[in-house]
């Protein structure tokens, strides 16, 4: 077992009545129209054309029967159909709510791996240390992306960062490239990992790392370097192509969430206390956007209704349009916030905007003037 570096405790006494009456809400919506929690027919059926997209586009590069422009654009679409796969299934399943059965989330979340990524280790970094410990400097993996982006206002500050509004998109767009080629193995070797210290990782997970990493590389770079008649920089081309519309897809609609201007960052107290209830500590934190836009609900799988996701992570994505009026409602009657962007140029230009704030030397936000006693 890992020994944990600091353990940060949060107030759940604080607010208990927003905790069971958001809770109780969502379960009687589910009871009262006869609703599983998990994946339902529009579900599968969003499955199965994303993983169309994304291998119906690698068959047609791969066949070979396609001019070069053809191939670009089916390089570009695989990319969509990657970050596609990775918002609505692999997230799903890798939290256990895409299914009640486990063997299918298992089955389904290795589609994580298929796409590059491991699986085991975003369990990890995602769901156990950016879900509990959301926003928090020194905690939150997910806000440390690159050393010259400064996500929290509790990064060191270089000089660097004057820069990262302008830097930022283009670093989100080889986000994908980091994790195929440096993530993984840079967290796998990392002696410490979020709140974790001298973190041990099973040998079988080793293995399935290194085998899907080979499997990737096998199908994404060697069969068409050797199977289709083009040169080295044409495959360069196209697979920069499917990384970057991938990366930028998924960088930025991830930061959406939490790296906006309405979204906290708190910082623990000297006992490594947070004076807040967890629920309300994510209602703090995150932000939803878009919440009327179809195409966006249903192409990144509810990330758009990330205040329901991290409230509720094992309810599938599907679901929450649904339920996100009663966490709305019961946000209000119980004092807590709900931050929401109407339209998803609204989230993006707020991001830009908090980018540029936080390029900026000595920003002292509120909560930790409050917690100083200033």
């Amino acid at each position: 077992m890992a020994e944990t570096q600091r353990k940060i405790i949060f107030d759940n006494q604080k607010n208990r009545d927003f905790n069971k009456i958001v809770k109780k809400r969502v379960n009687a919506y589910f009871s009262e129209n006869n609703l599983s929690k998990f994946a339902n027919a529009a579900m599968i059926r969003k499955t199965v054309l994303l993983f169309a997209l994304y291998f119906g586009a690698y068959g047609l590069i791969i066949s070979g029967v396609l001019p070069l422009w053809g191939m670009w654009a089916m390089c570009l679409l695989m990319g969509l159909g990657m970050a596609g796969i990775g918002f609505s299934v692999s997230h799903d399943a890798l939290h256990g709510a895409y299914s009640a059965n486990k063997t299918v989330n298992r089955l389904l979340g290795l589609s994580f791996d298929l796409l590059g990524a491991n699986g085991y280790m975003w369990k990890i970094t995602h769901n156990v240390i950016h879900h509990t410990y959301t926003n928090i400097q020194g905690h939150d993996e997910d806000l440390e992306v690159a050393g010259f982006i400064r996500l929290s206002p509790h990064t060191e500050h270089q000089a660097i960062h004057r820069l990262q509004h302008f830097l930022a998109f283009p670093a989100y767009s080889f986000a994908t490239f980091f994790w195929v080629f440096i993530k993984d193995y840079k967290y796998f070797l990392q002696r410490d990992l979020g709140p974790y210290k001298n973190k041990k990782h099973p040998a079988s997970e080793w293995v399935i790392l290194l085998i899907t990493k080979l499997v990737y590389y096998a199908y994404i770079i060697a069969l068409p370097l050797a199977l289709l008649e083009i040169t080295w920089w044409q495959f360069l081309i196209g697979f920069f192509t499917l990384h970057i519309s991938a990366g930028l897809t998924l960088g930025v609609i991830f930061q959406l969430a939490h790296v906006v201007e309405d979204t906290a960052h708190p910082l623990p107290r000297a006992d490594d206390t947070i004076p807040e209830h967890w629920l309300v500590h994510q209602m703090e934190t995150t932000a939803d956007f878009a919440q009327s836009n179809r195409f966006l609900c249903w192409y990144i799988g509810g990330l758009n209704f990330q205040i329901e996701h991290h409230l509720f992570p094992r309810i599938c994505s599907v679901h929450y349009p649904a339920i996100a009026g009663i966490v709305r409602q019961s946000a209000l009657e119980c004092g807590v916030p709900y931050h929401c962007y109407e339209t998803f140029g609204d989230a993006v230009g707020s991001h830009y905007r908090t980018l540029k704030r936080l390029g900026k030397p000595n920003i002292a936000p509120v909560e930790e003037a409050l917690q100083n006693g200033i």
